[in-house]
């Protein structure tokens, strides 16, 4: 192991990234055997959980620098799983989802890193500010190119939550009357957008959508709109019973909806609805891909689920219910990535 990590970090200070990737993959190889030192009586869970995240946090910038962001997402995810409180292995994730041009996910990420990294009580403004910027710079460029929904987002304190979604609508209708064919306000998220403390001191926002498609507009907020992120029209949530059907629906429907579903959650640091309620609509976007045979797309959704469900903790308080909830679920994620079957939280959700 240790020879392992040593040659991998003179191949990586040398900028040979491909022989760095061959010897951290070794690596972490032996530690997912348990090895995180030399005597493995001696290495604690802990140690070889610390380890894995650091061999993945430099496989990541290994694959990036090789120019395979797809293999470097995985392992942004499995990065988080083994240690979610650190704002880096969220930071990465971010650039993983940005060479992708999935911008949506990546100020999600960013937004993520950022609250981590006050949590933590990060000292430094400058990457305060950085982080903030990169986070910014996320929304806008998800925003850049989108044609078929606009966003606004209004201030809210402590007024009454119907009346302010009113006269959000009504603004919304006034301002941008390219997109009126179907307008609502999320009615359970909780937003924040990436501003200086010090001008806007834990300033929330109601987030206001408006659609071009009527039919997309209000699929979307049937979707929102539920107590769990069920998808709506389907017998199961992402679950047509046919393969080709499952193609029609993810071409003509499916698609759009995760995209606006991920820009959604860009801004959403907390979810009325639970705080597991990313992660079940990872599960269900890992349902749909099941049916049309991406198996590794639905591997890296599952990884990403996972790791969202890795970092809830360390964002919010869990109540014990949910906490219930979350473990379920990642031994549900772990069960499928192995493809293992079984009545658990997920196949229950599905059923409702």
């Amino acid at each position: 192991l240790q020879a392992a990590l040593q040659e991998g970090s003179v191949r990586y200070r040398q900028h040979d990234f491909a022989a760095a990737t061959a010897e951290f993959s070794t690596a972490l190889e032996l530690c997912s055997k348990g090895f995180a030192t030399e005597d493995p009586l001696k290495s604690s869970p802990d140690d070889t959980s610390r380890l894995a995240g650091w061999i993945e946090s430099k496989l990541v910038i290994c694959y990036l620098k090789l120019e395979q962001p797809e293999f470097a997402l995985y392992h942004s995810h499995r990065s988080i799983i083994q240690n979610p409180s650190h704002f880096c292995h969220h930071l990465r994730q971010a650039a993983c989802f940005r060479c992708l041009h999935r911008y949506s996910e990546a100020a999600r990420s960013a937004m993520v890193a950022q609250c981590l990294y006050i949590l933590a009580e990060g000292a430094g403004l400058d990457t305060s500010d950085l982080l903030q910027l990169y986070w910014q710079g996320m929304i806008q460029e998800a925003l850049r190119g989108e044609r078929s929904f606009w966003v606004l987002y209004t201030p809210f304190e402590k007024e009454d939550k119907a009346d302010k979604i009113k006269e959000a609508n009504k603004t919304f209708a006034e301002k941008h009357p390219d997109y009126v064919q179907h307008i609502f306000t999320d009615p359970h998220g909780i937003h924040l957008l990436p501003e200086r403390a010090e001008s806007h001191p834990d300033q929330q926002y109601l987030l206001t959508l408006g659609f071009r498609n009527r039919e997309i507009g209000k699929t979307v907020e049937k979707y929102v709109a539920q107590k769990l992120p069920i998808f709506p029209g389907q017998k199961t949530a992402f679950s047509p019973s046919m393969e080709k059907d499952a193609e029609i629906f993810w071409q003509n429907t499916g698609k759009r909806i995760v995209a606006i579903m991920a820009f959604i959650g860009s801004t959403k640091i907390k979810d009325e609805r639970g705080p597991c309620a990313q992660a079940i609509e990872r599960f269900h976007h890992a349902s749909l891909l099941s049916h049309l045979q991406g198996g590794e797309q639905q591997a890296q959704v599952m990884a990403q689920a996972m790791a969202e469900l890795a970092t809830v903790p360390c964002l919010q308080r869990v109540s014990q219910e949910d906490d219930k909830l979350l473990q379920s679920l990642m031994a549900d994620a772990v069960d499928i990535l192995a493809g293992r079957t079984g009545e658990h939280a997920w196949t229950k959700i599905q059923k409702v």
